[in-house]
């Protein structure tokens, strides 16, 4: 049993030096300079990534920041408004263009507008004695 783990020690001990000679052999310093330079490409890779990453970021800062500033003075307008929205004069129809909703330009419309009201007022009338019908059930 004394002879086993005294074998055993020798074997590891002959190993360990013939696996440090092995590492540091002509061909195993080529390996970790292979690997050395894959990981310094695969670091510029992922920085460069990271960089286009933190701009990109900083533009959506950015710009959120001026929608934030422009909804700011939209608000800060109607305020001084009292809240009545005034409208740009690019958003506001011509004169010529705003038809007189108090006249009814034809007796056809006026008519038409008469039966709507009245379709509706059914409608209404109707949908109460459904809901009466069945609270009654």
């Amino acid at each position: 049993m004394k002879l086993e783990k005294i074998g055993l020690f020798a074997l590891g001990t002959l190993f360990g030096l013939e696996g440090i000679k092995l590492l540091s052999s002509r061909d195993a310093k080529k390996v970790y300079a292979q690997c050395t330079a894959g990981v310094l490409r695969v670091r510029d890779c992922i920085l460069d990534q990271a960089t286009a990453l933190q701009e990109n970021c900083t533009d959506i800062y950015e710009e959120a920041k001026v929608i934030n500033e422009e909804r700011a003075k939209r608000a800060e307008e109607a305020e001084i408004t009292d809240g009545i929205e005034v409208p740009d004069e690019s958003e506001m129809p011509a004169a010529n263009e705003v038809p007189d909703v108090n006249k009814a330009s034809d007796e056809n419309e006026a008519a038409d507008i008469n039966k709507a009201a009245e379709e509706k007022a059914e409608n209404k009338a109707a949908a109460g004695s459904k809901t009466v019908k069945r609270r009654k059930k």
